[in-house]
């Protein structure tokens, strides 16, 4: 996966979530690094197909550039590759006929934002959703309170919508019953309170219990009596190893099995995704997402410079800086029962130590904003040929994992 293009670029990401709370695509949003530079497009989607293959999830693209959204227009995607289509250009007459081949190729655009005028008539069945933003919809909603006509009245409604720059659980929810068909972003950002009541999981209290035992060692016998206790988190763990993503030459056919193949160390870290991703509530996908890739990106980035160790801590790190939400107790609280190394529990409970510039970073990765993610970058002495590739091979893992 070494493309000269990724360094010419950033990248930052977030899902795309149904109705179900599923993660039905990935979003990747591109900034060329200088303004009018000029981004090879065929180069770029090369690159991101190795990522993202034809026959697995959608991939929305969301460029910055006007230049190499329509080169990327004229290249003819993949059809499991949609392009994000802002409004101003779907309305100018100049761009119908591009957007008509790429219908007529079998690929499916999505209108960003709200169009003033009315879309050629030509050109509206190219598209297949509006992604309308948090933001520009209550401005709208005040525009049209004041008894004035919205913003993108016309033909245009009739194209089902999908809302974005969604931050936290009730804007998800908000958007559902108000009958958006996705959303975009990320509904992790509530808050969590020093008395807020522990979630009462089953699930995730086996799996802190493994993760203790497995920290001080027990005999395989206790291990395998706790696992036990849920079947399915067994079954689970058996498919998490025995994934691509872990690159065993071996079936692992029990979890004493896994013991002696892997070892206690390598086994730990298998337990935190575990954990990461246990929880049974519906609004949690989201999250477990977000851990998993979390996880997969700070490991990523360590193999840069960092030992085995590093990798390691940081994977944890990653899959870890979620647990707050699930289990709603803040990591001062919540860390005292999860035995985490101490670089670790600097990152997530104190914001600080060696770790935290990485953990920066992701989060910027997972922003809109090309300056903090330049930022961060900067911090760790990274450039975005790295930082990139390292992106793009947590998604892949990751997607091995789902």
């Amino acid at each position: 996966m070494d493309h000269p293009i990724l360094g010419q670029i950033a990248l930052s990401y977030s899902p795309v979530i149904d109705r179900n709370r599923s993660v039905a695509a990935t979003r990747l949003t591109v900034w060329p690094q200088q303004q009018g530079a000029l981004v090879d497009a065929p180069q770029l989607l090369q690159a991101l197909t190795e990522t993202w293959p034809v026959g697995g999830q959608e991939l929305w693209l969301n460029v910055t550039s006007e230049r190499l959204l329509q080169d990327l227009m004229v290249a003819q995607p993949a059809s499991h590759i949609l392009l994000e289509i802002p409004a101003f250009m779907a309305s100018d007459e100049v761009n119908a006929p591009a957007l008509c081949r790429l219908h007529a190729n079998g690929s499916t655009l999505l209108l960003k934002g709200r169009p003033r005028q009315e879309l050629p008539r030509e050109v509206l069945p190219c598209f297949k959703h509006a992604i309308i933003d948090v933001d520009d919809d209550r401005r709208t909603e005040a525009h049209a309170s004041g008894q004035a006509p919205a913003p993108g009245a016309g033909n245009a409604r009739s194209i089902a919508s999908i809302q974005a720059g969604v931050r936290n659980v009730t804007q998800m929810e908000t958007a559902f019953r108000s009958g958006a068909t996705a959303v975009l972003g990320w509904p992790i950002d509530d808050v969590i309170q020093e008395s807020s009541k522990p979630a009462d999981q089953p699930a995730l209290q086996v799996i802190v219990m493994l993760i203790d035992q497995v920290h001080r060692q027990e005999d395989i016998e206790v291990l395998e009596n706790t696992l036990k206790r849920d079947p399915p988190l067994a079954y689970k763990l058996m498919r998490y190893i025995n994934s691509p993503a872990f690159g065993l030459s071996v079936e692992i056919s029990s979890f004493r099995h896994a013991i002696m193949i892997l070892g206690y160390q390598r086994l730990k870290r298998w337990l935190a995704l575990l954990l990461a991703t246990a929880s049974k509530d519906p609004n949690m996908k989201p999250v477990m997402f977000a851990a998993v890739r979390r996880g997969l990106l700070m490991e990523e980035l360590a193999r840069i410079s960092g030992d085995e160790d590093m990798r390691n801590e940081l994977f944890i790190c990653g899959v870890f800086s979620l647990l707050d939400r699930m289990f709603r107790q803040p990591f001062n609280e919540l860390l005292k029962t999860i035995p985490v190394p101490e670089r670790v529990y600097q990152a997530l409970a104190e914001h600080g130590g060696p770790y935290e510039p990485y953990f920066k970073l992701v989060q910027a990765m997972e922003g809109s904003d090309l300056f903090e993610i330049k930022d961060a970058a900067d911090h760790l002495l990274m450039g975005f040929d790295d930082i990139n590739q390292a992106l793009l091979k947590a998604m892949q893992a990751a997607t091995q994992l789902d």
